[in-house]
């Protein structure tokens, strides 16, 4: 029998590790430093916090980016919010400030924050809802109609006014928008109808619209319209565009009626010919009427329209004579107090002279401006003067005498041909020149001393009146 000697024969197995070292921070997860994100064109900054470990790690090439995931809280087509510049963020903790994109619209949003070298990715933070509200003021529907009015088994569309009325920032000029329903249980308490631009409402109630902006607060939100069941005495509205009373200085004013299949107009109770559309212009005060044909049945609609004219009125003609040491009472006339003066004294505003009176004790040009507070803020000048009474004179006098005796010292002629009568005066001298001409004559010539010599000077005078007819004579002066 053969034996077999096992021996054992030691194997060295060596194992080379390749020591490769990967470089790795830890991001937090981020805090908010607001509970939710309701932005605006005027306001748009939030604040988001987090420390990251250990600061040793980070590379010199380094970049930390915000992210913000979408309304559903989904990073699968994350927003970058924020970027920091490449190793200008050494140390922990850290706060970055961003805004939310303009497109920004839901419930449940969330921020993450990412390094880039090394690479690390935070937890979500905490989900919130944010909101861009693009458009944050009240908007009309209905053309601003108080109400509506639909028939039996019918029903009546409320739309979103777009544009509407010059002052209406219609929020369907916003495509990214959408809008909630609703219908007011109480005077303070109101429950959600539908979605959507416009609203199909078969049931008596109030109704308005708001902007989804969800959780956030906002201005954008609509009128309020009542819609009731048709009766065969139901009423509806009709709105005045420019308002009612209102200014018809500023144009004409649209009126709008409800909603319907038909219309025919009248004015005073009589119809209008061809005015059978849903809006009527017009610049008259009247009562106006609308026949609405909605289908199946009728209503109409009736508003006494007022179209406010600025009136007033003064008191002097334009020209107002002034005895020395006397005065007059110059007054403003209106229908109503809403008016504010300002008088002038030679284009010299008077202080403290603000009511509608004025006493004029001063022989110069006046004027006063009446502005209207209320509706027709328009405002409307008078202008007159105040002069000396001249003496009364029946015919153009040929002799005057400038000796300070103060009879006949200056060539007085009639008041149709003085001052304010437009018109004009030439004096001309006995060699040919002109020595006085206006067409604003005040019974004042000569105001110089004139040279005698050795004989009385003699002139020549030229009256022509605003209807072109004409007087000619001399003047002799005499010492």
């Amino acid at each position: 029998m053969r034996k077999f000697t096992l021996f054992y024969i030691p194997v060295l197995f060596v194992f080379y590790f390749n020591d490769v070292m990967y470089s790795q921070i830890v991001i937090s997860k981020p805090n908010l430093e607001f509970t939710q994100a309701c932005a605006s064109p005027s306001f748009n900054t939030y604040n988001v916090s987090f420390s990251f470990s250990p600061e040793s790690e980070l590379e010199a090439s380094n970049q930390f980016i915000v992210e913000l995931s979408d309304g559903l809280g989904s990073f699968s087509n994350a927003t970058q919010v924020y970027i920091s510049n490449a190793g200008v963020v050494t140390t922990s903790p850290v706060t970055f400030s961003f805004s939310v994109p303009t497109t920004t619209s839901g419930e449940a949003y969330r921020i993450r924050i990412k390094s880039t070298a090394p690479t690390s990715t935070s937890l979500s933070s905490n989900a919130f809802p944010a909101y861009f509200k693009l458009q944050d003021t009240p908007f009309s529907i209905n053309n601003l109609l108080a109400s509506g009015v639909y028939c039996s088994g019918g029903s009546y569309l409320l739309t979103i006014d777009n544009p509407g009325r010059s002052e209406n920032d219609s929020p369907l000029q916003y495509s990214s928008l959408t809008f909630n329903w609703y219908k007011e249980t109480s005077p303070t308490t109101s429950v959600f109808i539908s979605e959507g631009n416009t609203l199909s409402v078969s049931e008596p109630g109030t109704f308005f619209a708001e902007t989804n902006y969800g959780t956030c607060t906002s201005n954008s939100f609509s009128n309020r319209v009542t819609i009731s069941e048709a009766a065969s005495d139901s009423k509806s509205n009709i709105s005045s565009s420019l308002g009612n009373p209102y200014c018809s200085t500023d144009g004409p004013t649209v009126l709008s009626a409800i909603n319907a299949n038909g219309y025919q107009w009248f004015k005073n109770g009589e119809a209008i010919e061809g005015a059978t559309k849903q809006m009527l212009e017009t610049n008259e005060t009247a009562e106006y009427t609308v026949n609405i044909d909605l289908g199946s049945c009728m209503t109409s609609a009736t508003i006494n329209l007022d179209a406010s004219q600025f009136s007033s009125s003064i008191n002097l003609e334009d020209v107002n004579e002034l005895d020395e040491n006397e005065s007059f009472l110059a007054t403003v006339s209106t229908m109503t107090n809403d008016y504010e003066f300002s008088w002038f004294f030679n284009d010299v505003l008077i202080e403290n002279a603000t009511t509608n009176s004025y006493e004029v004790s001063e022989v110069g040009a006046y004027k006063v401006t009446v502005t209207q507070t209320v509706g027709c803020k328009s405002s409307t000048t008078y202008n007159f003067t105040a002069q000396s009474t001249f003496p009364s004179v029946e015919k153009i006098p040929n002799v005057i005498s400038p000796n300070g005796d103060g009879a006949n010292d200056t060539w007085i002629i009639p008041k149709a041909y003085a001052n304010g009568t437009n018109t004009e005066v030439v004096i001309i001298n006995a060699q040919g020149n002109i020595v006085l001409q206006t067409k604003n004559y005040q019974n004042n010539w000569p105001e110089k001393q004139i040279d005698f010599k050795d004989i009385n000077p003699l002139y020549y005078y030229i009256i022509t009146t605003a209807n072109g007819k004409t007087k000619k004579g001399s003047i002799t002066v005499l010492r």
